[in-house]
């Protein structure tokens, strides 16, 4: 009986292991799109047949109504020097932009892209989002801030970490099905975020896709949306040529 009871101990400590690990889904590419490769993408929303996508860089950093099919531009504002695009948001008849280091933001009419007005905020910007209620945004470290969709105020955060571990680097966000999917900064995987614990409850490993989309490994993944109505997931990086319709797979 002992014998047993020792034989067992190593494997029951190996599967504790692995169900403490964090499950990491593959994908399966749907659809294929082409995608400006001059665009180095920052943000990206998808609403009733258009991409919306907030381009960086300061001097070509942009606004721009993207037809999915073709790729072409159909609208655009061009972001002014010193600014550097980062995240956009979709809020009502609005969008929002946030803007790297300078702490300020841009109020946009939705329809015609004029420029309603600007707000600063305390933190860097990189990516944005709304569950709803609330938008939610990033600033490159571990931890997400929401704020009041009206008067553009910080109200609340939320710590991410995996098993504990803060999950640093948190750039464009996406909510889901009730959570949020965050590019992870120089990584080619997607964060798979609880709204309620802030704990990461998957990742999706997109390392093939830069094979399959034709492009240095500097231009790294950056750029997700998703078509509620349809149950479709977009997904692209910084100067990609290509953007993928993709289907998680386990």
């Amino acid at each position: 009986m002992r014998k047993h009871l020792w034989l067992a101990a190593p494997l029951l400590f190996v599967l504790l292991g692995q169900s403490r690990s964090t499950p990491v889904s593959g994908y399966k590419v749907v659809h294929t799109y082409p995608h400006d490769p001059g665009a180095f993408t920052q943000g990206l929303v998808y609403s009733d047949g258009y991409l919306y996508e907030g381009t960086g860089m300061e001097g070509e950093s942009s606004v721009r109504k993207v037809e999915l099919d073709t790729g072409k531009v159909v609208q655009k504002i061009d972001v002014p020097r010193p600014y550097f695009g980062e995240g956009i948001v979709l809020w009502k008849d609005k969008l929002i932009e946030l803007t790297w280091q300078t702490k300020i933001g841009f109020v946009y009419d939705r329809a015609t892209f004029k420029q309603l007005r600007t707000f600063t905020y305390k933190r860097e910007g990189w990516g944005i989002t709304h569950d709803g209620k609330r938008l939610i945004m990033s600033d490159g470290s571990a931890t997400l801030f929401f704020w009041d969709p009206e008067t553009l105020q910080e109200i609340g955060h939320l710590d991410v970490d995996d098993k504990g571990a803060p999950v640093q680097n948190l750039n464009e966000l996406e909510f889901i099905k009730g959570e949020i999917y965050a590019n992870v900064w120089q990584t080619d995987r997607i964060a798979r975020i609880s709204l309620a614990t802030g704990h990461v409850i998957g990742w999706i490993d997109l390392t093939r896709l830069h094979a399959q989309a034709d492009t240095p490994s500097s231009n790294v993944l950056n750029g997700i949306a998703y078509d509620a109505k349809q149950n479709r997931l977009f997904v692209t990086g910084k100067n990609w040529p290509k953007l993928f319709e993709i289907r998680l797979a386990p």
